[in-house]
């Protein structure tokens, strides 16, 4: 009698896969959001030190906006933000200038966006002394 009862255990590995592997889809989903977060942080910050480089080198504004938006074509240039502190008229040889970059991710995996801030805002700057 329980013989029978063990040799019929076909639908337990499909009962297993169905409570497992949402799981490791959600994981799996995590780990590609956090890669592209850490990429996007990677890519804006080498953009700022890009920027700030311009700005120490008595370039205006634009060309200094210019200059992030050129480091960062693999990102979406929409959501980029690029603030420059002081202004270039208010610039001189001696003074450290400021290049903040700020960048919008937005998350893909369905569950953690929920528990996340999404889109989430990730920020660089990089101050650098007037030449």
């Amino acid at each position: 009698m329980f013989g029978k009862l063990l040799k019929n255990d076909r639908g337990q590995a499909m009962a297993e896969m169905a409570i497992v592997l949402p799981i490791l889809l959600l994981l799996l989903m995590g780990m590609v959001d956090l890669g592209r977060i850490f990429h996007s942080y990677m890519v804006i910050t080498n953009a700022s030190r890009e920027g700030a480089r311009k700005a120490v080198l008595g370039c205006t504004d634009v060309i200094i906006r210019e200059r992030v938006a050129n480091t960062t074509t693999q990102l979406d240039n929409t959501v980029l933000e690029t603030s420059i502190s002081p202004d270039t008229s208010l610039r001189k040889s001696g003074d450290l200038v400021t290049v903040q970059v700020n960048y919008k991710v937005t998350l893909m995996a369905p569950l953690i966006n929920t528990m996340l801030p999404n889109p989430i805002t990730i920020q660089t700057a990089t101050t650098m002394r007037m030449e």
